[in-house]
């Protein structure tokens, strides 16, 4: 049941710098040691025990432990949405601002391309929504989103293993959903839909991770299969 002082609580938890930074770092959907996520948070080791306990204790983080190393992951996707949304609202300048708004991050391989927990986030993965849009593959809408049958048949032609998708929707997540991108201000596609999206591009190294960051780049195979697929605006890899 959602009390003002538990939402105090969590507002006051997120809202510390350091916490807010290892919050972040595991934004990618990757599972770190206390050790990185101090790094992450420019905090010591034992500054980082203290804060990761409390960032348990709230559910806002798990704990997995394999052999006698402890990892730390995002407690669900429900959180990963909570802190997209305030680095939207965060990011959004004051009404009177005379220069044109900057939305997002400044680096521009953040806003390109980047990991949104378990899916694509930045302007290709809008692209890819918007270009989905327009073939009626998907229909998205604030209440939720629809895989029609001709984007089923879509997705399987680039590889996208619904059948295994499918069954775990069932379980624990909705299937198709829009999700507001940070940078861009319009939705890329989420839920199970977007996490195999994700996967496929993974596991055809058409996108590869970049080190210590949320950002992905996209590879030479994958941009081919990408503008085959999508029929990307050449401008879209302007500066790539």
């Amino acid at each position: 049941m959602l009390t003002t002082s538990g939402l105090a609580e969590t507002a006051a938890l997120v809202g510390d710098p350091a916490r807010a930074n290892m919050l972040l770092a595991l934004m990618d959907g990757r599972a770190l040691t206390a050790t990185e996520l101090a790094g992450a948070g420019g905090i010591t080791p034992q500054t980082a025990s203290a804060h990761l306990a409390r960032l348990t204790q709230a559910g806002l983080i798990v704990v997995e432990r394999q052999g006698r190393h402890r990892y730390h992951r995002l407690a669900s996707i429900t959180i990963a949405q909570m802190l997209e949304g305030i680095m939207a609202v965060a990011a959004t300048p004051p009404r009177l601002a005379k220069a044109p708004p900057r939305t997002g991050p400044r680096d521009r391989a953040l806003r390109r391309a980047r990991t949104c927990y378990d899916h694509l986030a930045g302007q290709i993965a809008v692209a890819m929504a918007d270009r989905m849009i327009k073939c009626e593959h998907v229909e998205l809408s604030s209440d939720g989103g629809i895989l029609t049958e001709a984007g089923e048949a879509f997705l399987r032609s680039i590889g996208v293993d619904l059948d295994r998708a499918a069954p775990r929707a069932k379980r624990k997540r909705v299937f198709c959903r829009p999700c507001l991108d940070w940078s861009e201000r319009r939705p890329h596609i989420a839920g199970t839909v977007g996490t195999a999206l994700l996967a496929t591009f993974f596991a055809r190294d058409w996108v590869r991770r970049v080190d210590s960051s949320r950002a992905v780049t996209v590879t030479p195979a994958g941009r081919h299969a990408l503008d085959r697929a999508f029929s990307f605006d050449t401008e879209l890899w302007a500066d790539a």
